[in-house]
């Protein structure tokens, strides 16, 4: 996607003279991983759920046709008279009773891609399995919640599940993204330039996270999420979510109830990419 492209569209949207520049680059960050899972699908490649149903993304932050979107029963049915959704969306994969991390991977983040691919360049690289764990996790919430400040989203998405490290790690990694370190070959992204111009600048909040992250202990940690985070968009690659289930199993406290029905602070968070449609 070039920066012509992308800009272009943001203007006959309405979207460009909507938002800050970081959010700018949220949005581009998100149409990058939803251009690499399209052309995974296309390519036949982990673009299904379980049972063999066709993965749907929810539609968070779009509030443009909102109400037609939710005002169905089912495929092909005429909705009852002024009724709207509530509850399970029948366009989505139904999820289990109890979801698991790798249920939301399969029936709500799938295919991914560019989380599989971090996650297994961080594990080619030999790197710890909290970072591969924390690369596997960073764009979580860009993939099915919301895009804006999405590093501060998924750490608060994961934090009662994963060590602190972790959670730290990928709230900080937003802000580190633009900010190159030559220590291990992390270069301010080519994409950004294209997109945004030279002369953009970070937000004075971004910059002060950046300095807090880097005199941090854990600062190295976000770091390579950043790396694993910058080569993580191949369309050539396949990478299975079966790779990272054991590290999941000895990383990521698997709440007994299930993600969003076991009554933390969060819980509301995995409901809502559970039904991300309903009216209330």
């Amino acid at each position: 996607m070039e920066r012509r492209e992308f800009v272009t569209a943001s203007v006959a949207g309405g979207m460009a003279a909507a938002l800050t520049m970081s959010q700018q680059a949220e949005a581009l960050e998100q149409k990058m991983s939803a251009a690499l899972d399209k052309a995974t699908m296309d390519q036949g490649l982990n673009g299904q759920g379980l049972n063999g149903q066709d993965v749907g993304l929810p539609w968070m932050c779009e509030v443009a046709a909102t109400a037609e979107r939710i005002r169905t029963n089912g495929p092909g049915e005429a909705p009852p008279s002024g009724r709207v959704l509530m509850g399970e969306d029948p366009r989505l994969p139904k999820m289990p009773a109890a979801p698991t991390l790798m249920d939301f991977f399969r029936l709500r983040f799938a295919p991914a891609s560019h989380l599989l691919q971090s996650a297994n360049l961080a594990l080619k690289n030999g790197h710890p399995e909290k970072i591969i764990l924390a690369c596997l996790l960073h764009d979580m919430s860009n993939a099915a919640l919301i895009r804006t400040d999405h590093g501060y989203w998924g750490a608060q998405m994961v934090e009662p599940y994963v060590d602190e490290e972790v959670s730290w790690a990928i709230r900080a990694h937003q802000a580190l993204r633009f900010f190159p370190d030559e220590s291990v070959g992390y270069e301010y992204p080519k994409s950004y330039i294209r997109m945004f111009g030279g002369e953009y600048k970070p937000e004075p909040y971004i910059v002060a996270a950046y300095e807090k992250a880097r005199a941090h202990k854990w600062y190295m940690t976000s770091r390579l999420i950043t790396l694993n985070d910058l080569y993580a968009f191949d369309p050539n690659v396949k990478v299975s979510l079966d790779t990272f289930t054991d590290i999941i199993g000895r990383n990521f406290r698997q709440p007994k109830d299930g993600l969003g029905f076991d009554g933390s602070p969060v819980a509301h968070m995995w409901r809502t990419v559970i039904r991300p449609n309903s009216f209330l």
